[in-house]
C-alpha cells in the first residue's frame, strides 16, 4: 500500500488511488440514477438482483481469465463472514433502492454518508477499537446532520425517508465485516463471493415474496426497452466496485476517503439533469454537517494510524 513521499509530494500510487476514488464517486451515483430510472417499472428487489447478478457473472468470467482462482483456502475459511457480508449487502441495497424509488437522488445519497459514523460505533462495540470523545462527538454531530436531512423528507415522503439511513447502517456493517477479512482475501474475490451470495439472497427473497405481493419484492418480466439500462446497471456496478477496490489497494483509506464525498456533487448534477431535482437548503445544511463530521472522523482515524506507525511520514 502506498504512502506519501517524504518530501511532501504524493507518489504515483497515491495519485492513482485518489484518481480511482474520484472516478468511482462519479460512477456510483450514475449507477444509482440508472436504478432510479428502472424503479419506475421494476421493484427494488429485482433491480438489486440484476445489479449483483450481472456483476457476479462478469467477475466470475474475468478472474479465471486472468489466471486467478475464485475459491481458495482463504475464501473457504472466511466463507461465514463472506455470507454475512452478502446478507448486509442485500439489506443495504434493497433499502437504498427502495428509498431511491421514492426520494430525490441527492437526498438519498447524502444519508448514505452517515455510514462511516455507524462504522465508528461498530468498531467500538464489536471490533474492540478505541474511540475517544472527539470521534464520539463527530458521530453525534453527523447524526444531527442526518436528522436535518430526514425531517423535511419525512414530512414529504413519510417512512421512505428513513430507508437510506437503514441502508447506511447495513452498509457500515458490511464494511466492518469486510474489514475483518481484508488481510486474508483480496478485494475482487471478496466482491465476487459476497456479491454472488447477495444475488442468491435476492433471488430467494423475490421467489418467497411472490404469493404475498410485497411491494419492494415484486417480480416482473423486464420490457425490451429497459434492457440497455439493465446492462448499464451491471456494467456501472462492476466498474464502480472495481475502482473502489483498486483505489484502496493503491492508497491508504484515510487518504482517499474524503474524495468519496464528490458523490454528493455528482448526485446533485445527475438529479437535476435527469430528474429535475435539486436539494432544498435544509438538505444542503444537513449534508454540510454530515460531510464535516465524516471528514473529522477520517482525520482522527488518520492520526491514530500515524501514532500506531510513527515511522510513516505525514502525507
Amino acid at each position: 500500500m502506498s504512502h506519501a513521499a517524504t518530501d511532501g509530494r504524493m507518489d504515483a500510487d497515491a495519485i492513482k488511488g485518489m484518481a480511482l476514488m474520484i472516478g468511482a464517486a462519479f460512477v456510483m451515483p450514475s449507477l444509482d440514477a440508472v436504478a432510479k430510472l428502472l424503479s419506475v417499472t421494476l421493484s427494488p428487489g429485482q433491480i438489486g438482483f440484476m445489479r449483483f447478478g450481472l456483476q457476479t457473472l462478469v467477475l466470475a468470467i474475468a478472474l479465471p481469465a486472468f489466471g486467478r482462482a475464485i475459491v481458495t483456502p482463504a475464501v473457504r475459511a472466511a466463507f461465514p463472514r463472506l455470507a454475512l457480508a452478502g446478507a448486509f449487502m442485500t439489506t443495504a441495497t434493497l433499502s437504498f433502492f427502495w428509498g431511491l424509488q421514492q426520494l430525490p437522488l441527492a437526498n438519498a445519497i447524502v444519508l448514505i454518508f452517515v455510514a462511516p459514523l455507524f462504522l465508528t460505533l461498530y468498531g467500538a462495540l464489536f471490533l474492540g477499537e478505541k474511540v475517544g470523545p472527539h470521534r464520539y462527538g463527530a458521530v453525534a454531530v453527523g447524526f444531527l446532520g442526518a436528522l436535518i436531512v430526514i425531517r423535511p423528507n419525512f414530512l414529504m415522503f413519510g417512512y421512505a425517508a428513513l430507508l437510506p439511513l437503514i441502508a447506511a447502517a447495513c452498509f457500515a456493517a458490511l464494511m466492518a465485516t469486510v474489514r475483518s477479512i481484508r488481510h486474508s482475501i483480496d478485494g475482487l474475490r471478496t466482491q465476487l463471493v459476497s456479491g454472488g451470495i447477495a444475488t442468491f439472497f435476492f433471488a430467494v427473497a423475490l421467489l418467497v415474496a411472490i404469493p404475498f405481493h410485497v411491494p419492494p419484492l415484486t417480480l416482473d418480466w423486464p420490457s425490451i426497452e429497459v434492457l440497455p439500462l439493465i446492462l448499464l446497471l451491471g456494467l456501472l456496478g462492476t466498474i464502480g466496485q472495481a475502482m473502489l477496490t483498486f483505489a484502496a489497494r493503491f492508497a491508504e483509506a484515510s487518504l482517499i476517503a474524503p474524495f468519496q464525498y464528490v458523490e454528493i456533487v455528482a448526485a446533485t448534477v445527475l438529479g437535476y439533469l435527469i430528474f429535475s431535482e435539486f436539494p432544498d437548503p435544509l438538505t444542503w445544511l444537513g449534508a454540510a454537517i454530515i460531510l464535516a463530521a465524516g471528514l473529522y472522523t477520517i482525520h482522527r482515524e488518520r492520526k491514530r494510524a500515524l501514532l500506531r506507525k510513527p515511522s510513516v511520514p505525514l502525507g
